[in-house]
């Protein structure tokens, strides 16, 4: 049996949302993604931090569509995303607790036995997304 990957990687993350435009500003203004392209017509649009790349795409009719729960749904649990060091998750931390629709699930705390910490919150529309910071070097 061959056991070599036959991928390479994330090309891109999908994510449904009720507002686009509400969650396309909490990728840009609150982790200082760049949006890289837009279908109005699909609608779509694509954000960047340079590593992922996001498509957000516009729910149908959001008041109708069904939260998820990661509990008893099949699909995306929540969206991991890494972040530069320590410092830089407690300040995520800091201003995230401040930004509209966004609700912190848990404050940065250790992520195992490794030295890695991490944060789960809810941003606007209800995707969860993780933020961790990796163990730091040893100066």
């Amino acid at each position: 049996m061959n056991n070599a990957a036959r991928t390479r990687g994330v090309h891109h993350v999908g994510l449904t949302v009720p507002d686009i435009h509400l969650t396309r500003d909490f990728f840009v203004e609150q982790l200082g993604f760049q949006q890289v392209a837009e279908r109005p017509a699909y609608p779509a649009v694509f954000v960047s931090d340079g590593a992922v790349l996001l498509t957000l795409w516009q729910a149908e009719d959001p008041a109708a569509a069904v939260p998820f729960d990661r509990r008893k749904n099949v699909g995306l649990h929540h969206l991991a995303l890494a972040v530069p060091d320590h410092r830089a998750l407690e300040a995520l931390h800091d201003s995230l607790q401040r930004a509209p629709g966004v609700e912190v699930e848990f404050a940065p705390e250790p992520l195992g036995d490794g030295g890695a910490r991490h944060m789960m919150l809810r941003i606007p529309g209800g995707v969860r997304l993780e933020l961790i910071a990796l163990p730091e070097a040893a100066p």
